[in-house]
């Protein structure tokens, strides 16, 4: 019986599988060394992709891209590092490194049960800071992100840090109280938690309509952005989700604010829907001792995507700001 010979796509495949079975084994085995490890990029200015490992076991995900000055990216809820694929993108091009992590319980992070506060969210964003040896870094921090940013600097300090973005910031204190009368009232986010337990994945469709402002005239409506923001909300979990809906409404950011002495940039728009103007941005402006309020004008609450060339530019020229 004459043997067969193995055709060249048959021979592509085995490869291909061989290739794969080796990448699973190497994988299995840096994450029972437990040492978190950055992949090393194949060229100057590649993308590097990695996971760090957190205290407590949590595997935080984060890419980077890019060489030069470190820009580190905290995005909002319900997302993930890919909300901050534009300005990273720009950024790199421009001759600086881009960091963005996909908080715990979000996207390619792990979904642990606990943890889901602002004071281990502080302790992950150090973490990787300190795996990955970052100095002189500039943290951009979106909406709950931003709460992130503020956090971190008011535990840890600015050792690390040069710069500060707070942008479409929950900061100092989203809930209305007696002491925050412009704040959002108690039974918005109640409604937010009901809508995440009733039927999640339409409440973030709904969500998309005062997000991006496309219920405001002359807004071009982008079924792209909305199934973009869906599909990276999905990825988060449901107790992740639900917890930090508490975590951005309810915390009080003032005395992490009246720390923060580096250079700030408080980028809002007056038409944010989500995290409106009065309570965030301009009274986070009246506790920071060294900051610049940039309003966007007639601005939704995702200038990351809405507002993408101006934000870019105006990121570009804080950090080359002396």
């Amino acid at each position: 019986m004459s043997k067969t010979r193995s055709s060249p796509a048959a021979a592509s495949r085995r490869n291909l599988l061989l290739g794969s079975a080796v990448a699973v084994a190497g994988s299995a085995a840096t994450m029972a060394s437990g040492v978190a490890q950055a992949k090393p990029a194949a060229a100057a200015g590649a993308q590097r992709t990695s996971y760090v490992t957190m205290k407590d076991g949590t595997q935080i995900y984060y890419k980077d891209w890019g060489t030069g000055p470190v820009v580190v990216f905290s995005h909002g809820w319900p997302l993930n590092a890919d909300a901050w694929e534009d300005q990273m993108m720009f950024l790199s091009n421009n001759g600086y490194r881009c960091i963005a992590h996909d908080r715990r319980g979000h996207g390619r992070s792990s979904q642990p049960w606990d943890g889901n506060n602002y004071d281990t969210f502080a302790d992950d964003l150090a973490t990787l800071l300190n795996t990955l040896n970052i100095k002189n870094a500039m943290l951009v921090g979106h909406s709950m992100g931003g709460g992130e940013v503020a956090r971190y600097l008011g535990k840890y300090g600015s050792a690390r840090v040069s710069k500060a973005v707070l942008l479409s910031s929950v900061t100092p204190l989203m809930l209305k109280t007696a002491a925050n009368p412009d704040g959002t009232p108690m039974a918005a986010f109640d409604g937010i938690r009901a809508g995440l337990q009733a039927d999640r994945a339409q409440f973030y469709k709904d969500l998309t309509t005062p997000f991006f402002g496309f219920n405001r005239t002359g807004v071009k409506d982008s079924q792209g952005r909305r199934d973009t923001f869906t599909t990276l909300g999905m990825q988060s979990s449901l107790r992740t989700s639900y917890e930090c809906v508490k975590q951005f409404s309810e915390t009080d950011f003032t005395e992490d604010l009246k720390k923060i002495t580096i250079p700030t940039l408080v980028i809002h728009g007056d038409d944010d829907q989500i995290v409106p103007i009065g309570a965030s941005a301009n009274a986070a402006m009246k506790l920071l001792k060294n900051a610049r309020l940039e309003v966007y004008k007639g601005g939704s609450h995702a200038p990351a995507s809405m507002n993408k060339d101006k934000l870019n530019a105006d990121l570009l020229a804080f950090l080359k700001q002396a």
